[in-house]
């Protein structure tokens, strides 16, 4: 990847489409670790836009238990302004580098990036995300925005590129899955999403799965999006993560994934997302969050 890019670093500490607290802090701690400052010394210019104001669980009255949308409205707000101003960001050259908080917030994010282009998309999560209303067993949004992104779910969150589907799913590519519920499970054999469950990982190598994922999001695209979910890593090496599944990748495997993200030259946006320092060792997990975006923006280690 070219060094001196313009990037415009925004924070969205929302946990209303989680089950657990936390992951609201999560922009502060990867802040705290240094990640402006560490961009600028790759050569690149950094504009920090703060955070984007959401609302918190203790002012936002409560779903019903039975809801199969927790909290669908102020999700769909925050996602709306988010992709507005994220497509505001693109419009003055700048790369946006999203901060979160829970996964949901890709829903805005990737939108807004798609705004008036054809990108790609790359998902690299333990999680698929591809559940909607009908399949979900706990309502909880953050487990839906790979759907969204693809045509699937509610009209106030596949709607906000612009068009429907934001992403056509045959330019979608999820990486490194391994807990995924059944319903989940079918829609995604039923789509075109292309899938590297850890199995594919194990068997061919990261870079193997890397090398055919990024020819995916990239034949016929004007680049791809980027939305990694901390949880991908074992949680030995990232425990201050939102949803923790034991079986990760390695920060290794991680960081070479990144390595070849930047030397595709086809990264377009990035989200990084599900940091949670309540769960975390000493800022380890923003720490490392870091350092697997200074290596997708062109950290090299000669």
């Amino acid at each position: 990847m070219t060094t001196g890019l313009r990037i415009a670093v925004l924070g969205v500490p929302i946990d209303l489409g989680a089950g657990r607290r936390g992951v609201d802090m999560g922009p502060s701690a990867i802040r705290y670790a240094g990640l402006s400052r560490r961009l600028s010394d790759l050569g690149h210019q950094v504009f920090d836009f703060g955070n984007l104001v959401t609302p918190m669980v203790e002012t936002t009255p409560l779903p019903p238990p039975d809801a199969r949308l927790r909290y669908l409205e102020p999700i769909a707000d925050v996602c709306q302004r988010l992709a507005e101003l994220v497509s505001d960001i693109v419009e003055q050259a700048m790369l946006p580098l999203i901060l979160g908080g829970d996964h949901s917030l890709a829903i805005g994010s990737a939108s807004g990036s798609a705004r008036g282009r054809r990108l790609g998309l790359i998902w690299i999560d333990a999680h698929a995300d591809f559940n909607d209303e009908h399949t979900t067993p706990s309502g909880n949004i953050h487990g839906m925005p790979l759907a969204a992104l693809t045509g699937r779910g509610h009209p106030l969150l596949t709607g906000l590129a612009g068009r429907v589907p934001a992403f056509d799913p045959a330019r979608v590519v999820l990486i490194a899955a391994r807990d995924l519920d059944p319903l989940e499970r079918e829609a995604l054999r039923a789509s075109a999403v292309t899938v590297f469950t850890m199995h594919e990982i194990d068997r061919r190598g990261m870079a193997a799965v890397m090398e055919q994922a990024l020819t995916i999001a990239t034949r016929g695209t004007d680049g791809f999006h980027l939305s990694f979910d901390l949880d991908v890593l074992d949680p030995r090496e990232a425990p201050g993560v939102g949803t923790p599944v034991s079986g990760g990748i390695s920060a290794r495997e991680a960081h070479l994934a990144m390595e070849l993200i930047a030397e595709s030259d086809g990264l377009r946006s990035l989200d990084i997302v599900e940091v949670n320092p309540i769960l975390d060792e000493r800022n380890a997990t923003a720490e490392l969050a870091v350092e697997l975006a200074l290596s997708a923006l062109g950290k090299r280690i000669l």
